[in-house]
């Protein structure tokens, strides 16, 4: 019976360490990989002597270091590859996520770089250089051009992809309108000095930043005059309405640019036109621009929107695994308990699963009826 007995301990041990050991995950941390391959495509790593330079940097975007550091880099590199004669100065910067690398993408892209496609998630070439954004990363890929796309196709691939929420790419620019739209033109802020190196239109820290606010930009200019469209994202319906008031007030009296100008609040959305349309046009642009963008299924949902998501999913997961680490537990336990109570009357030499003297509770009566005379007796 004491072998038994200890038997039973050790399986009840056994299911409450299997359970624990279900319930606990272990974060392993895998090394990065290189930021540049040592090569891509035809293209090898020059020495120091075959170096190419170039005047065009990542790292002096704008001559505004706060505003690049606004986006968050975690780290970066910079390379220099030949082919054929030919060299190449590449530099690479990888932001926390995609959002900081699209911002930093276009706080990178000059004026008069055109826009071009099937490299990356965002390309412009211009200047004698080539810039893409893959992922969390921006390149620049000085001495380079149109004709040069297909070779640095290798080089988007051998990127690293961020993944989980880090690889979401922000809602907010795709509300631009297409009609009329510069090339080029779209900036996307998520901080006052980004705002302000981007050439932003509004006093760049009376936004509300410290709210989570997002801000995109972009020029048109077609039969209708030039406009910029100023879209403002922010966490919260409410939010947006107190600002929204507070850019009317602003737009009154910031000159000729804002004669014209219309505010239009939509959701958490805030819309600002300036410039040359007539106010009817430039009514039109913001009218056009609608939230209802949020629910189609060809376009990223909100970044804050997927991390709550993402929170509760993460929550009924833990809820769920905790249920059946715990009804695992339970069941083992109930089986240990049963069949070793069973094994044990076995070896008593009783049967294995009636035990009348034990399941009886003795509610039957013990003493005789008692019988009483009639009355008339």
């Amino acid at each position: 019976m004491g072998i038994l007995k200890r038997c039973v301990v050790v399986g009840i041990l056994a299911a409450a360490l299997g359970g624990s050991a279900v319930a606990q995950s272990v974060a392993v941390k895998l090394p990065e990989s290189p930021l540049l391959p040592a090569s891509f495509g035809e293209w090898k790593q020059a020495s120091a002597a075959a170096a190419a330079g170039g005047t065009y940097s990542i790292l002096l975007a704008n001559l505004s270091k706060a505003a690049l550091e606004e986006d968050n880099p975690q780290r970066s590199a910079v390379s220099d590859y030949v082919h054929a004669g030919k060299n190449l100065h590449i530099e690479a910067v990888q932001f926390d996520d995609k959002t900081g690398a699209y911002s930093a993408f276009t706080l990178v892209e000059r004026p008069g770089m055109h826009v071009v496609k099937d490299l990356g998630d965002n390309a412009t070439v211009g200047d004698g250089a080539v810039l893409f954004a893959v992922g969390s990363t921006v390149v620049l890929v000085n001495g380079a051009g149109e004709s040069d796309i297909a070779a640095l196709k290798p080089l988007v691939e051998a990127m690293p992809k961020p993944v989980g929420n880090k690889g979401i790419a922000p809602l907010l620019p795709t509300f631009v309108p297409e009609k009329g739209l510069v090339g080029g033109s779209v900036r996307y802020a998520v901080g006052p000095e980004t705002y302000a190196a981007e050439g932003g239109v509004l006093p760049a820290l009376s936004l509300g930043w410290d709210k989570s606010a997002e801000a995109m930009t972009a020029k048109y200019s077609d039969k209708r005059g030039q406009e910029t469209l100023t879209i403002l994202y922010y966490p919260t319906p409410e939010i947006a309405g107190n600002y929204t008031r507070q850019i009317e007030g602003q737009a009154a009296g910031m000159g000729p640019s804002f004669a014209n100008a219309k505010v239009r609040r939509e959701g958490p959305l805030v819309m600002l036109a300036n410039g040359t349309f007539v106010p009817d046009e430039a009514q039109k642009m913001i009218e056009n621009i609608h939230t209802r963008q949020e629910v189609t299924l060809d376009k990223p949902v909100p970044p804050e929107f997927h991390a709550e998501v993402q929170k509760t999913f993460s929550l009924l997961q833990a809820i769920a695994l905790l249920i059946a680490v715990t009804g695992g537990t339970a069941i083992m336990l109930g089986l240990i308990l049963g069949f070793g109570r069973a094994g044990l009357r076995i070896l008593q030499g009783k049967p294995a699963a009636a035990e009348p003297e034990f399941l009886s509770l003795h509610l039957a009566p013990r003493n005789a009826v008692p019988k009483i005379a009639p009355d008339d007796a």
